[in-house]
């Protein structure tokens, strides 16, 4: 019997129960907030990959698109003011349900402006089509929706699609920031790499910054955006506190 990927035989959710924590990306220089990243959280687990283990192939992106639903109807209830930044596995986009598309429509359902989202594409998998991939975020700029690339320096396809598509943002992964204050080799590879966005006018964020050592030299680079445990961890179902005085320092 042929099922829908969103359900199991006989209509049951094919997924276990999961929610959505949400992380502050901060402006440092404006003091203000440019973003809540969503980010998947199971109830029953520590563990966000209990979540994924044993979960169907074919139903893989059908969860990659209930997150964002989850996502967008949360931000909603919250009264999320600022953009939210949802990740999204870059071959969900290439597919023929069109996962973009109903990530928009989850939004309109919501009542959330198109213009207030951020895709997120994510280096976790390879990018099996990257012309179509740039086609489809290109489709939605005049819509007004930010588009990122997410763990830049980390995953398989950054320096390939940054050529072929200057996204609004860039990441830049954690592992390239941590410690970054005591490492001359990651010192001289991130500013190469802020250098490079700036001249295409990209926005850059710093992932992971937990130290003021690590923020004070980012800040040196040019960095204005940040996210990290020293502004705020990410809170499940709610929006966090920022630690504003760390942003000052």
């Amino acid at each position: 019997m042929e099922t829908n990927p969103m359900f199991g035989t006989g209509g049951a959710p094919a997924f276990s129960p999961f929610t959505m924590a949400f992380q502050p990306i901060v402006d440092v220089v404006r003091h203000e907030v440019f973003a809540h990243e969503a980010l998947v959280r199971s109830p029953g687990s520590p563990c966000v990959a209990a979540l994924f283990r044993g979960l169907h192939p074919a139903r893989r992106y059908a969860f990659d698109q209930a997150c964002r639903g989850k996502a967008i109807a949360l931000a909603g209830s919250l009264g999320m003011a600022s953009r939210l930044s949802l990740n999204m596995l870059p071959n969900a986009l290439a597919r023929p349900e069109d996962y973009a598309s109903q990530t928009v429509l989850a939004a309109e359902r919501s009542n959330f402006p198109i213009d207030r989202l951020m895709f997120e594409v994510t280096e976790g998998e390879q990018i099996a089509n990257v012309p179509h991939l740039t086609d489809v975020l290109r489709a939605y700029k005049p819509r007004g929706l930010t588009s990122a690339i997410d763990d830049f320096g980390a995953g398989f396809a950054g320096i390939e699609l940054l050529a072929m598509f200057q996204p609004d943002v860039v990441k830049i992964d954690m592992h390239l920031v941590r410690d970054i204050h005591t490492d001359r080799v990651r010192r001289t590879i991130v500013r190469g790499l802020v250098g490079i966005c700036s001249e295409l006018g990209i926005r850059v964020v710093a992932e992971g910054v937990e130290t003021r050592d690590e923020l004070k030299v980012l800040r040196g680079f040019g960095v204005e955006l940040f996210q990290g445990y020293l502004f705020a961890r990410p809170q499940v179902e709610a929006l966090p506190v920022i630690d504003w005085h760390a942003a000052r320092a």
